[in-house]
């Protein structure tokens, strides 16, 4: 069985080696494509899977969307990005 992944702000997020994020011209939409699934991202869920890469942590994820979006508190911008990326380990479409 495997265990389940609870995100916190330390933890490194990252795809796993068969899943693969990519901007779809089609959609106009950002994806998550893996074998015989794809995930389409709305806007916000694809500007926070741009700053996924293996090498930054959570906290520093939301430091820099707190930069970007400087009409929202921190404590939103986290909410909602461990709550989307948490949504995504649960699948399995994030590793840490």
């Amino acid at each position: 069985m495997t265990e389940l992944l609870i995100l916190n702000e330390q933890h490194i997020p990252k795809l796993p080696r068969h899943a693969k994020l990519r901007y779809d011209n089609t959609r106009k939409k950002w994806i998550i494509n893996a074998p015989e699934r794809v995930f389409e991202l709305d806007e916000i869920a694809g500007e926070i899977m741009q700053l996924v890469n293996g090498e930054s942590s959570i906290a520093l994820i939301i430091d820099e969307l707190t930069v970007k979006f400087s009409g929202a508190s921190r404590e939103q911008i986290s909410k909602d990005v461990i709550g989307m990326l948490q949504l995504l380990a649960d699948k399995g479409f994030v590793i840490k």
